[in-house]
């Protein structure tokens, strides 16, 4: 059975950023996920997770400079010292906090890029990552790689599934991993079932996403049927967690029902 955790970027906005972690822990989750954690104190994270009983689930190495636009820096030239010391400070907060993976963000393609552009982006993605990764084993980390949709994000470095498996694949980390989001993949390419089918088993998958399609809001409506989709992962044996990275329509509280409804289904 999936394990939920609650992304505290998007979910419980109604609270100052430490207050939610108390309030994820009343609707009944037991694990949390967020963008960053570096505005906090690691201190008075752990503080909160080890009062709320909660895991620390997954978190972003450093972006850039996220308030100027930039969505990663792992494949921008130029930036290789940046990227290095800013995932050494991750690990940091990573060995406070327990926190057993961090997503590494790619960055933005400029629009206009040509294809050697493009591909040298890549290689210097892929090369980051596999430095990144010798690192993170060192902790017993994983790193993970995210497809993007280019609505939500255009000009993201990687979009679909097979690019970031691929990538894994040639990487060859044991602790690389693919972050698949429901959310961004069936807006990219659907056929959700059988992404889900194929992929999980191949244990390359170390994270999972949800939330509403088209319009990221709690997953009880439109394009996903997540019973279904939940009942897949259990049929591949899948145990890992789901992160809830959704924006609720209301208060985050009053939009639970669809949780309650497949735990209460499932157990």
């Amino acid at each position: 059975m999936p394990r939920f955790a609650a992304n505290l970027s998007m979910m419980y906005v109604e609270h100052d950023f430490l207050d939610r972690f108390a309030a994820a822990a009343a609707d009944g989750f037991t694990g949390v996920e967020y963008l960053f954690p570096y505005e906090h104190p690691v201190a008075e994270l752990r503080r909160r997770l080890e009062e709320n009983g909660l895991e620390q689930v997954l978190f972003n190495a450093p972006p850039g400079d996220w308030a100027a636009g930039e969505r990663g820096i792992a494949s921008l030239p130029g930036r290789e010292a940046e990227f290095r010391s800013g995932f050494a400070v991750a690990l940091e907060y990573a060995a406070t906090l327990a926190c057993p993976r961090v997503h590494v963000m790619a960055g933005l393609v400029p629009p206009g890029a040509d294809v050697a552009d493009r591909h040298q982006r890549r290689h210097l993605y892929e090369t980051n990552l596999a430095w990144a990764a010798a690192h993170a084993a060192q902790a017993e980390l994983d790193v993970l790689v995210e497809p993007i949709n280019q609505r939500d994000m255009p000009g993201y470095l990687i979009s679909r599934q097979g690019e970031a498996h691929e990538l894994v694949q040639r990487v060859g980390a044991p602790n690389l991993k693919v972050q698949l989001d429901l959310y961004h993949c069936q807006i990219t390419e659907g056929d959700l079932t059988t992404t889900l089918r194929r992929d999980l088993p191949t244990g390359r998958v170390g994270h999972l996403q949800v939330a509403g399609v088209p319009d990221r809001n709690e997953p009880d409506s439109g394009e996903l049927d997540v019973a279904h989709l939940f009942h897949v992962v259990d049929d591949v044996g899948h145990d890992g967690w789901v992160g809830c990275e959704y924006r609720p329509r209301g208060g985050t509280s009053e939009g639970l029902g669809w949780l309650a409804a497949w735990q209460g289904a499932s157990a």
